[in-house]
């Protein structure tokens, strides 16, 4: 593994963790007539610690397409579900609220899950499958998936609403980061001509723009750990998908292989859990609302 794209996967990481808690912070105090419109995002632009997220992540996001650039997917994506690392110590810090046996265990599951994975997969890249079909079949699951789930949140809202919205965004920002890779590979062969002739550059707006609403929406009105777990999982699941779907990644396929990788795909979603309900991660608009509710007048 290129020690260059560990060090751009894991700074990018921590941009998007203490990006996430910031915006979080933000959205937690926006009006719950905004769920799911872009009028959140009007609101939220005046607030200038949302803004200082935004930026946060907007730079993790350049780091993370670097890495993209120079490592296979099914590398980077599990070093990017790290942020989660980067929340919870921001989020520890503003709480004072102590790891315990709970956060050291989410720990050492991300951790471990992430190391395993790497290692047992050694994930190399390799040619991309040119037939379009292939790659429209496996977008279009990512992003039907993602409509679904979005088209249920709106009917539970401040139940099941925000795990259900941090699913659907981060599928799509698991296709976002394909699709950067692709971006980014156009650009090498042709430079900026061959970039803004192909729709891929266009794909990323979209989806980045779309998950933004989905994910203020989630950060908007529940606790932290309730989205930031389904959005962090989701979206390297979805980019490995991906990755070894269209983009040529390969993973090692032998059974010892096989059963190292699923176990540390399976550490790292419980690690992911595990953090993401530390009593330290910050809560939603809804739940303030409640506490204000039930404090004596």
């Amino acid at each position: 593994m290129s020690v260059l794209v560990l060090v751009l996967a894991v700074s990018a990481a921590c941009c998007l963790g203490f990006g996430f808690v910031l915006q979080q912070n933000a959205a937690s105090h926006a009006p719950l007539s905004d769920f799911l419109s872009p009028r959140l995002l009007l609101d939220l632009i005046r607030v200038p610690v949302w803004l200082g997220g935004i930026g946060l992540m907007v730079v993790g996001m350049v780091l993370g397409a670097v890495a993209l650039g120079r490592g296979e997917v099914s590398l980077v994506e599990p070093l990017l579900a790290t942020n989660l690392l980067f929340a919870l110590a921001l989020s520890r810090r503003q709480s004072k609220q102590p790891l315990g046996r709970q956060g050291w265990a989410g720990l050492a599951l991300l951790a471990g899950g992430v190391t395993a994975f790497i290692v047992a997969g050694q994930p190399k890249g390799g040619d991309a499958v040119t037939d379009p079909t292939r790659h429209w079949l496996i977008i279009g699951i990512m992003v039907g998936l993602a409509l679904l789930l979005t088209t249920y949140a709106k009917r539970s809202r401040l139940s099941a609403g925000p795990v259900l919205l941090a699913l659907a965004a981060g599928l799509l920002y698991g296709v976002q980061d394909a699709l950067t890779r692709v971006t980014g590979q156009r650009f090498a062969e042709g430079g900026w001509t061959e970039v803004v002739t192909g729709w891929q550059p266009y794909g990323v707006l979209v989806l980045g723009v779309t998950g933004l609403v989905l994910v203020q929406s989630a950060f908007e009105t529940a606790p932290l750990r309730m989205s930031l777990p389904a959005l962090t999982a989701a979206q390297p699941l979805a980019g490995i998908v991906c990755g070894v779907g269209f983009l040529g990644d390969r993973l090692r396929t032998d059974v010892g292989a096989l059963a190292w990788e699923a176990a540390g795909l399976a550490a790292i979603v419980t690690g992911i859990v595990l953090l993401g309900l530390h009593p330290a991660m910050p809560r939603g608009s809804a739940d303030v609302a409640r506490t204000r509710d039930l404090q004596p007048h």
